[in-house]
């Protein structure tokens, strides 16, 4: 390796660039691609000091390659890499999404007959920011690997490792799959609830709210916090909470495709009538002046 490590992080979204603004910060050197990207992303990855590169380039020129995408995209990503390492490299590709532990051992697969080392990776929290920073949750099959993983913590980046009998490649997906599903799994369950009771009548909505001032102050205090953040995130948490459904298996697994669906159903509505996404706003504003 360099004296500095060189990370590639794909892709610039509101997490990727943050992450790499914090590492680049340290003096890492961090490369991403942003070939049929928004200029939105451009913006996210100059202002974060990234170098935008060819995929073959990243695998040639990267120590550590991580993944940072929406769950539908994981896959297609990590092949692309493998393609890539066919022109050499000796990267080591962290997959960092919040896909269920069955996907990360397929992605994991895809890596084996390759040089580049794989390590499974959940990130818990939000963008980097200020004194803030997300946590890294990583598990791994080599130890070796994993600590020098963990090495990563000098340069900006928060890492926790998982280790013990039995952890490896899967573990730290099914603590990010089960963190995801308590915290995002009640987000949806609260704005399920009230546009239900808006449904109802305008009058039912009302009477809810209060009703949680007076038994659930709680509850509300933590619907009034999550749900508006949630709205423009919605698109993203539908594939999450797909993730999450296969990550529970059976019957039961069926309470988070219910959510992936109440998710679709607001993102349906932030890019279209704004109806639900008005009845959820006005619901927090009125409970905030309780």
């Amino acid at each position: 390796m360099s004296p500095m490590p060189r990370l590639a992080i794909v892709a610039a979204g509101a997490m990727g660039s943050a992450v790499a603004k914090r590492m680049t910060s340290f003096g890492c050197t961090v490369y991403t691609n942003l070939d049929e990207r928004s200029e939105g992303t451009r913006k996210r990855a100059e202002n974060a000091g990234m170098m935008d590169v060819s995929i073959d380039e990243l695998v040639q020129r990267s120590d550590w390659i991580l993944s940072i995408l929406p769950p539908k995209d994981a896959v297609f990503f990590a092949e692309r890499i493998v393609r890539g390492a066919g022109q050499g490299g000796s990267a080591t590709f962290v997959d960092c999404n919040a896909v269920n532990p069955e996907t990360v051992k397929r992605i994991a697969g895809l890596f084996a007959e390759t040089s580049i080392g794989f390590v499974d990776a959940g990130i818990i929290g939000g963008p980097p920011k200020d004194n803030y920073d997300p946590t890294f949750y990583a598990s791994a099959e080599d130890e070796g690997v994993l600590d020098e993983f963990a090495g990563l913590s000098k340069y900006g980046l928060k890492v926790s490792l998982l280790k013990g009998e039995g952890v490896g490649i899967g573990d730290a997906s099914a603590l990010k799959m089960s963190y995801a599903g308590i915290t995002k799994g009640t987000t949806g369950l609260y704005a399920t609830m009230v546009l239900a009771a808006h449904a109802s009548s305008p009058a039912t909505a009302d009477a809810l709210m209060r009703e949680l001032q007076m038994s659930q102050p709680i509850l509300l205090d933590r619907l009034v916090k999550s749900v508006p953040t949630m709205l423009p995130k919605a698109y993203r948490w539908v594939g999450e909470m797909e993730e999450i459904a296969d990550f529970v298996g059976g019957r039961e697994g069926d309470v988070y495709r219910g959510m992936a669906k109440v998710y679709e159903r607001v993102e349906k509505s932030v890019s279209g009538d704004q109806e639900d996404v008005s009845t959820l706003r006005n619901f927090v504003e009125q409970a905030k002046k309780l």
